[in-house]
């Protein structure tokens, strides 16, 4: 039994058993992933997976027994090599986070430049995506630190803390006549609306504080940012609705902001890493940087806890 074998399997079943995709994600070929599968089921004893032809189709019986071992002789692996790099590298290594656009253009500045400041010799690497895709990242090891509203808390295989609760704000061209009166549901649905994309920054609460109260907005364009959704508004397309942190009165000079938090539910932000994984030290120093109430210990006993086990509160 070696690694190469259990990266093969772990590989095969996260690929949906594309084994082409497989030997594209461990650089070597398929006739080379087949044999590693092979030869590990022929030291097991069993059959790892259900085969139509020479495709793999699925998990077998064994296979699903079989998994979370791979998965935990893998992580372990790895926590085996943070270990030693922790003592031998101390303060230099690359700290990976994944984030979507209004995390890290909004909410991340003021950690990293502070963590940057005492953390000198350490390569940040920062990942923009969906919170689905920051998950995947996650997943894959290509992050060790994954930062979004939505998605991460569903996994069990990761651990999502709260780092803090924001609310939306509707944007509008300086004289709209939104301002003239107070902000309500009925009043904003009156007018071409441009937000998020299904799946961002909150657009969920968006859309259920409309079909409580029986309203369907008019959504004219969608967008993965807030920068995207202020540009088309002050063209005037539409009323944005956005996270309020996006809003920055002394740089968006064009626009007014309403706060929305009595329009919309209120969202929280959570930092996710592995569960049962070990992180560099200067990560979870990163992670305390970005939520003071996150402490390293706090974050590792998280990683140890069982699922089910409640988050650190805010």
């Amino acid at each position: 039994m070696n690694f190469q074998q259990l990266r093969s399997v772990r590989e095969a079943v996260r690929r949906g058993f594309n084994l082409t995709e497989v030997a594209e994600a461990l650089h070597t070929s398929q006739p080379g992933i087949s044999r590693q599968i092979r030869e590990l089921e022929d030291e097991l004893g069993v059959e790892i997976f259900v085969r139509a032809g020479k495709r793999l189709t699925g998990l077998t019986p064994a296979g699903e027994r079989v998994l979370p071992w791979v998965e935990r002789l893998l992580l372990d692996a790895e926590n085996l090599n943070r270990a030693g790099e922790d003592f031998r590298l101390g303060e230099v290594g690359t700290l990976s986070i994944a984030a979507t656009h209004s995390q890290a253009r909004y909410a991340l500045p003021a950690a990293v430049h502070e963590f940057r400041s005492a953390h000198p010799k350490v390569q940040l690497q920062m990942h923009q995506g969906s919170p689905q895709q920051i998950e995947q990242m996650l997943m894959t090891g290509q992050a060790d630190i994954g930062i979004a509203s939505h998605v991460l808390a569903d996994n069990p295989e990761l651990v999502a803390l709260p780092c803090y609760r924001w609310t939306h704000s509707v944007v509008v061209p300086a004289g709209h006549p939104l301002l003239d009166a107070p902000l309500t549901l009925q009043r904003l649905a009156e007018h071409p609306v441009i937000t998020y994309e299904t799946g961002l920054t909150g657009r969920g609460s968006i859309d259920d504080a409309f079909a409580r109260a029986g309203l369907k907005p008019r959504v004219v364009l969608t967008a993965m940012d807030a920068d995207v959704i202020k540009t088309y508004v002050e063209l005037g397309m539409g009323v944005g609705i956005m996270a309020s942190i996006a809003y920055d009165e002394q740089r968006d000079t064009a626009l007014r902001a309403m706060d929305a938090r009595a329009l919309f539910s209120i969202n929280t932000t959570s930092v996710a890493v592995r569960r049962g994984g070990l992180l560099r030290s200067y990560a979870y120093a990163f992670i305390q940087t970005f939520a003071p109430h996150l402490a390293p210990d706090v974050v590792r006993q998280s990683q140890s806890a069982p699922v089910g086990t409640p988050s650190a509160p805010l």
